[in-house]
């Protein structure tokens, strides 16, 4: 499969000098953004830029106030804290997150593990924190659902992506394997009939794909998603709110009825994490009500995603709903799934 990935890869630019001078960028002040999170940009990706800072840009292109957030967190969930062994977060009783890459084809500037990804030596786990990460999960029989995250699992060679694979298999409780990717947006030849061939021989398997903004749905993109669906995997997506990309009712609209006419079912609408370097794509938390009420009635049940705060301190996912009230401090009181109530800020 080698060959498979390094010819998508190929091509992607992994300098800041490879843009500058196209964009119309300062040079230093890019480099020095980049530096510090990791930049590179699939061939594919970069050429859906129309127009300095749309949506896509804005996306994939360094800035500078990535580098003047100073009072939000790296690890603002906690993950580091809920790592049992390295590479795997458990949060929650029954299931479990591994970090099996390190890498992306394209590095988000909005991304919730700016503080790790394509930032540590190694693009994967190592065979000894998952040997230790696959006894754990034999160990706790009450895990019965393993999500692969990263960096992008997909960006692992099918070799080493069935090793993975076939161990959480072998392992009796386990009953559904999710991947996380956004391979589909950012490197769609990446998806090829013989990665969608080792995906199916370890049913249930199912893809959460990540698409922002509707220019990400283009042919290459549905022909993906397309060899995914006809192989069997059910798709879900999940969407970050952002400023700027997808804070609009009409926008966010064409993204959910275009991810419908790909079979991708849209899962959740993020607001956005506190991670220190993104700051300025958070919308309020009002933006993304309005937006879930322009949804009601007006596009398919279908279309429609739970929007959903991540709370600090790796305490859950709590979905908000339309005609929720926000105090006037800005202050939400919010029902964690154990019945805790936490305190969150709407800055």
């Amino acid at each position: 499969m080698s060959s498979n990935r390094l010819s998508s890869l190929n091509d992607s630019l992994v300098s800041p000098a490879e843009i500058v001078e196209t964009l119309g960028l300062d040079p230093v002040e890019t480099a020095s953004v980049a530096a510090r999170y990791p930049f590179s940009i699939t061939r594919h990706y970069f050429d859906l830029i129309e127009s300095r800072n749309d949506p896509v840009w804005l996306q994939c292109i360094p800035d500078m106030q990535e580098l003047s957030d100073s009072h939000q967190a790296e690890d603002p969930l906690n993950e580091t804290g809920l790592s049992p062994v390295p590479g795997l977060i458990h949060r929650y009783p029954d299931r479990v997150v591994l970090l099996v890459s390190n890498v992306c084809a394209v590095y988000c500037r909005f991304c919730m593990r700016k503080r790790r990804v394509g930032c540590c030596s190694s693009d994967s786990l190592s065979p000894d924190s998952f040997s230790d990460a696959v006894s754990y999960i034999r160990a706790n029989p009450s895990i019965r659902d393993v999500i692969l995250s990263g960096g992008d699992p997909l960006l692992l060679e099918d070799e080493q992506l069935e090793d993975i694979l076939s161990s959480l298999r072998a392992i009796p409780h386990i009953e559904i394997i999710r991947i996380g990717t956004r391979i589909p947006a950012t490197l769609p030849a990446r998806i090829t009939p013989g990665l969608t061939g080792i995906l199916r021989r370890y049913h249930p398997v199912y893809v959460n794909t990540h698409f922002n903004h509707p220019k990400e749905i283009n042919p290459a993109s549905r022909k993906a998603a397309a060899l995914l669906a006809d192989a069997g995997i059910p798709l879900g997506n999940q969407t970050v709110l952002l400023k700027g990309v997808n804070d609009d009712p009409t926008v966010m609209k064409e993204l959910l009825r275009g991810l419908l006419s790909m079979r991708i079912k849209p899962y959740y609408l993020h607001q956005m994490d506190l991670v220190k370097g993104t700051a300025h794509f958070r919308t309020k938390v009002r933006t993304g009500l309005k937006i879930m009420e322009s949804l009601r009635g007006h596009v398919s049940g279908l279309a429609v995603p739970y929007y959903v705060i991540d709370l600090p301190e790796g305490k859950g996912k709590v979905p908000l709903l339309p005609g929720q009230e926000i105090p006037s401090d800005g202050v939400l009181k919010l029902r964690t799934y154990t019945g805790e109530i936490v305190e969150y800020k709407d800055i």
